[in-house]
């Protein structure tokens, strides 16, 4: 990766991460496609770089609500208990049977849609703020699993994907779940690409410049929430979302 390449990848994470973070919204979820568009890397260490970003742009948030006291209750370790053991799978299953990039084109529409989709219901009909999960634990700790799964194949964390399953409320919680599953889904595909051959292993430059960007982008986005349209950013993101998730599923299609 030369320096033009970590300057883009930086201003990328920043630029992201400044517009979804007043949202609620991990920027993982939308660096992916920039990354596999725009900086082309190659598949499938496009998904560990992109988890890499969240290992570095996450623990700014985290510390905040740890000091809270948002992240001392049970429903982190009921999601960390799922989606650690699988980010685990997911990266073995992108690893070994849909290395290529035709497949995850696809599996990146069939979650940007339903992301896209989320965001604009949100606009539309707002989750009360009183609202709380319902999901027993094991229930919980069950569909964390699914997310993790997706969160290794595709390169998040998750907690793009555990907002809408669960509640609003859930936010501090399901950013717990997806930076420990990060760094633990990034350290799988780095051991992983000790015993394969081929793109494996995390673009750790590039994946550190989008972090870095980022996690200056989030402490600006949580700064200027007071003053930027969050309705706006909302239907923005979600119209990028369903737009970039239809490409790519035309795209496979044709």
């Amino acid at each position: 990766m030369d320096w033009s390449t970590g300057l883009l990848g930086f201003a990328a994470g920043l630029l992201i991460s400044v517009t979804t973070a007043p949202v609620g919204v991990s920027g993982a979820a939308f660096l992916l496609p920039i990354q596999v568009s725009v900086l082309e890397v190659p598949s499938p260490a496009v998904t560990p770089t992109n988890l890499l970003y969240n290992v570095v742009a996450g623990p700014g948030a985290l510390v905040r609500h740890w000091r809270a006291g948002l992240l001392r209750g049970p429903l982190s370790r009921h999601l960390i208990a799922g989606t650690v053991p699988g980010v685990v799978i997911g990266a073995v299953i992108r690893v070994f049977a849909v290395p290529g990039r035709h497949f995850f084109r696809l599996f990146v529409a069939a979650l940007l849609l339903p992301l896209g989709l989320w965001l604009w219901l949100r606009t539309l009909r707002p989750t009360p703020s009183s609202t709380r999960d319902q999901f027993s634990p094991h229930i919980t700790t069950s569909l964390a699993l699914a997310v993790g799964v997706a969160g290794g194949i595709y390169g998040i964390g998750g907690g793009s994907l555990l907002g809408p399953i669960l509640v609003a409320t859930v936010a501090p919680a399901a950013l717990a779940s997806t930076f420990v599953t990060s760094v633990v889904g990034a350290a799988t595909y780095a051991l992983l690409s000790l015993a394969v051959t081929g793109d494996v292993a995390p673009d750790w430059l590039l994946g550190l410049s989008c972090g870095a960007g980022g996690h200056l982008g989030g402490y600006l986005g949580a700064r200027l929430q007071p003053y930027l349209p969050e309705t706006a950013l909302r239907q923005l993101l979600g119209t990028l979302a369903t737009g970039v998730g239809t490409l790519y599923a035309i795209q496979i299609l044709r």
